[in-house]
């Protein structure tokens, strides 16, 4: 079982990408590693609201023109390589 799953979610305004947690003190270490990711135009820890078995997700909304698909095969990889050494 992966520590950490990703989704692309389609709002009224834009797509942006979720990632689920099961610990979430280590939240702000991700966010504030995301930060500095490029394409990436804020980060933020919210409340789950639907159904999702953990209580806080990290949202991601990304700059005009960055292809979602690339930006999450990105962040998959950094969630990967932060894991691997947890």
């Amino acid at each position: 079982m992966l520590p950490f799953r990703t989704e692309i979610r389609n709002s009224p305004k834009e797509q942006t990408i979720k990632i689920y947690v099961k610990d979430i003190t280590i939240y702000a270490d991700i966010k504030n590693m995301l930060d500095k990711v490029g394409g990436i135009k804020f980060v933020e820890i919210q409340d789950s609201l639907s159904r999702n078995r953990v209580d806080k997700n990290i949202t991601i909304f990304r700059n005009d023109g960055v292809n979602i698909n690339d930006l999450k095969l990105t962040i998959d990889g950094l969630l990967d390589s932060y894991f691997a050494v947890k």
